[in-house]
């Protein structure tokens, strides 16, 4: 069941972005103040959580969040799911759901950075077969040999 996150959610999240070993223990504590921060506001130009759970054990989270001074564009921040739950297209189920909450809140346009290394042409290849163009590329941006790949998808027809 996909569901917005609540602050009880808090610990089981950091547990679930831990288990898809991509943060440090630094950047899980960032995550931890993230979730807080965002999760005391409540509007729709603010940023959101939503997860997936099954069986009362949290699966899968994404976070999405306005980008400052524009119209309508979003960023997807983060989305991951459990390794036991992975290839059985709960990702995409998350992110259809996403981009659906997103275009109920006038949403134009979906932005998701990702690195642009061979370990992670899985994840560009996730982006591409959920409807995302590759927009930009910043050689270098995270260390040397480590490219920025920017993908946009166009969630109103006004932005296509």
């Amino acid at each position: 069941m996909i569901r917005p996150v609540t602050l009880d959610d808090t610990d089981a999240l950091i547990a679930l972005a831990d288990s898809i070993e991509l943060f440090s223990s630094d950047e899980l504590e960032e995550l931890r103040q993230m979730l807080d921060n965002s999760l005391s506001k409540d509007s729709d130009a603010h940023p959101f959580w939503i997860t997936d759970d099954e069986d009362n054990e949290l699966v899968a989270l994404a976070y999405c969040e306005p980008e400052r001074m524009t119209n309508g564009t979003w960023n997807l921040q983060l989305i991951g799911v459990r390794p036991t739950h992975q290839k059985q297209g709960r990702g995409a189920k998350l992110l259809r759901f996403l981009e659906q909450t997103l275009r109920e809140r006038g949403a134009r346009i979906l932005l998701v950075e990702t690195l642009g290394t061979p370990d992670f042409e899985y994840v560009r290849s996730f982006y591409r077969r959920n409807g995302f163009d590759e927009e930009a590329r910043i050689r270098e941006f995270y260390a040397e040999g480590a490219d920025k790949i920017v993908f946009r998808k166009a969630l109103s027809a006004q932005a296509s």
